[in-house]
């Protein structure tokens, strides 16, 4: 009686593998061991083929399962493997390091930065510096990290496949990986940063900068003011321009222009003094986004006249061939920049701020004339701005 309970319960557990085994194009074997009088059973659902051939998952139901279990927890992202010429150069490196403790081929390790293609290649990369590095500290007695350019183009291979948290850990001033943190690792990211509009990044790689004592340089300097320009964060453009110009950084023209484009683009005229202070007391002649910046200052303080002055300065100093472009800029400042500035003040403010730039830029285009500047501006757009 007992026998048959077990039977019976043997077929009913049976029963319901069937939906599971309809799932797949091939079959399932079960098999069933009674051993002595304990009547234990095991099954098993090992996939069987079929007239011996290999079992091909082609059930559409089966298909979209496995594809599923490529996919990570995001479902937009494919989970890729190492490339096969990583893992080639990667299984060799380890091969010359861990079993025949030998030092391996420098070209090797060059190489296989230069082939990393994906996430995963740089997850190979940075196991072989981890073993590289122990390597080179027991063996070789070697305690120096790796050289910088190693560090420079590791850091652009994380770039370029966008393994951006890999490349973060160049920026360790202290790391297994042998990797000594430099301006140039740190560009390679910036840059990144600032293609992306990613705000958050040029927070993170400057917080890094700051915590692994990695000096601020020039070249810095315009990335990051690009980068919070085309953001329009003015808070960080504030913060870390100040950073700068406390760490002694001499800060270039096109970083001043991009700072002081920014400040005049807000009507922020108390900071645009103030960083004109900063640019003059180290050149002397003016660019056209330094000197028409001050222009947009003296308008927003209604002082035409020593507007058209700045004006007249920025066009005698350039050279005839800039003239084109001085040209262009008077053109945005008439039709583009009041807009902007309007957009940007409270409603209470707008219509008197609208007035006071269609007189006070008319104004300025007539001195102007009167200084011997030729002006060929459309003043359209400035007579149609809405009041």
């Amino acid at each position: 009686m007992a026998f048959r309970r077990l039977l019976v319960e043997v077929s009913r557990q049976h029963s319901q593998l069937r939906p599971l085994k309809n799932l797949f194009a091939c079959s399932y074997h079960t098999s069933l061991k009674f051993g002595g009088n304990t009547g234990t059973i095991s099954e098993s659902l090992v996939p069987r083929a079929s007239n011996n051939q290999e079992c091909n998952f082609q059930h559409p139901t089966c298909s979209m399962m496995l594809s599923r279990a490529l996919y990570s927890s995001d479902a937009s992202t494919l989970e890729v493997g190492p490339t096969e010429a990583a893992k080639e150069l990667y299984d060799k490196l380890l091969k010359s390091v861990i079993e025949q403790r030998t030092a391996p081929p420098n070209n090797w390790l060059w190489t296989l930065i230069e082939k990393c293609a994906n996430r995963e290649d740089i997850k190979l990369l940075f196991n072989v510096l981890e073993n590289l590095r122990k390597f080179r500290l027991s063996n070789l007695r070697i305690f120096e990290n790796f050289n910088d350019n190693l560090c420079r183009e590791i850091s652009k291979a994380c770039v370029r496949v966008e393994a951006i948290e890999f490349g973060k850990k160049t920026l360790w001033k202290h790391n297994v990986y042998g990797l000594t943190p430099s301006v140039a690792s740190a560009h390679s990211l910036l840059l990144y940063a600032k293609e992306h509009n990613d705000a958050n990044l040029l927070v993170d790689v400057m917080k890094l900068l700051k915590a692994n004592d990695v000096p601020l340089q020039p070249g810095t300097a315009d990335i990051v003011f690009s980068i919070c320009y085309n953001t329009e964060r003015w808070d960080l453009m504030c913060k870390y321009a100040k950073r700068f110009v406390m760490a002694g950084a001499k800060l270039r023209r096109t970083s001043f222009d991009t700072w002081m484009t920014f400040a005049a683009k807000l009507g922020d005229v108390d900071n645009l003094w103030k960083i004109e202070k900063l640019r003059s007391g180290l050149m002397k002649t003016h660019t056209i986004g330094s000197g028409f910046s001050c222009a947009k200052g003296f308008l927003l303080e209604h002082k035409p006249e020593e507007a058209a002055a700045m004006v007249q300065v920025v066009t005698q100093t350039l050279l005839e061939a800039k003239r084109p472009d001085i040209m262009a800029e008077l053109e945005k400042l008439v039709s583009e920049w009041p807009l902007e500035i309007i957009k940007r003040r409270k409603d209470e403010d707008k219509k008197a701020l609208a007035a006071g730039l269609q007189q006070d830029i008319s104004a300025m285009i007539h001195s102007l004339s009167g200084l011997g500047v030729k002006t060929n501006v459309k003043m359209d757009d400035l007579t149609k701005m809405p009041l």
